[in-house]
């Protein structure tokens, strides 16, 4: 039986995950090394890559900064309004990102309550929706951590006169950082692969506003399936690079 469950496990992830990952590598160089290389240094895909790459860098710190502080305030200052607060930062995950994508586009677009601010089609439409569909993932691994060391330390910090930055510093901040950082991972892996909401508010500007995800797309409905595996697989080395990343956290996280 337990060599039938370890059989029934690893076949079902075979089918769903390796050999649709392994057909996309094996298209990707079938024809070579070079045409795959050719692909993706095209001008369209490099810009692509880049504009992945700074929506990225951008949101992962927004997020990052929002997750620590909202994680304090819901585990340790409980101000009225802390459980809205929680159930709010879940939504993300709950809500579909089309559906993001087009609140953003009600909302800034033309006609819309704060339409005129040259936002969607653009970065910044692009950054609030990759910021909202990642949001949860610091805050997530961050509560737990905070609920489990307790408030002990912190006030024994502030009873020997350490101020709030100094009992952040010395006393909080390392018992949460491994978690902080296992959160970033998770919203950098997110902020990479998202589609849905960027797709609705980008506006699919080659050479402008196409990240990554919307390249493979455009490229697949182009007929040119050398360009979409090639792009495939950038995402997909970028994917593996983040998982190596959470394998390395997580020991480190565990033995907290």
């Amino acid at each position: 039986m337990r060599y039938a469950l370890r059989f029934v496990s690893l076949g079902y992830v075979a089918a769903l995950l390796a050999v649709p990952v392994g057909l996309v590598f094996y298209r990707t160089f079938e024809h070579g090394f070079w045409p795959a290389w050719h692909a993706i240094t095209s001008p369209d895909a490099v810009h692509a890559l880049k504009l992945t790459l700074l929506i990225t860098a951008i949101a992962v710190p927004l997020n990052t900064a929002f997750g620590v502080l909202a994680a304090l305030v819901v585990v340790r200052y409980r101000p009225p309004g802390a459980g809205v607060m929680n159930a709010v930062v879940d939504l993300p995950l709950a809500l579909s990102p089309v559906v993001v994508g087009l609140s953003l586009l009600i909302l800034y677009g033309r006609g819309g309550w704060l339409g005129g601010h040259n936002v969607l089609f653009a970065l910044p439409g692009m950054v609030l929706a990759t910021v909202f569909v990642s949001l949860p993932f610091v805050v997530r691994e961050v509560v737990p951590v905070l609920r489990e060391v307790g408030t002990d330390q912190e006030q024994a910090a502030a009873t020997l006169g350490a101020s709030a930055l100094q009992t952040f510093g010395r006393v909080t901040w390392p018992a949460i950082r491994w978690a902080v950082a296992y959160g970033v991972v998770l919203t950098t892996a997110r902020s990479l692969g998202e589609f849905g909401a960027v797709s609705v508010v980008s506006g699919h500007l080659v050479g402008r506003t196409e990240t990554l995800t919307l390249l493979v797309q455009d490229r697949y409905q182009d007929f040119d399936a050398a360009g979409a595996y090639a792009a495939s697989v950038v995402l997909a080395m970028l994917a593996i690079v983040t998982l190596l990343a959470m394998t390395r956290l997580r020991p480190k996280e565990e033995a907290r």
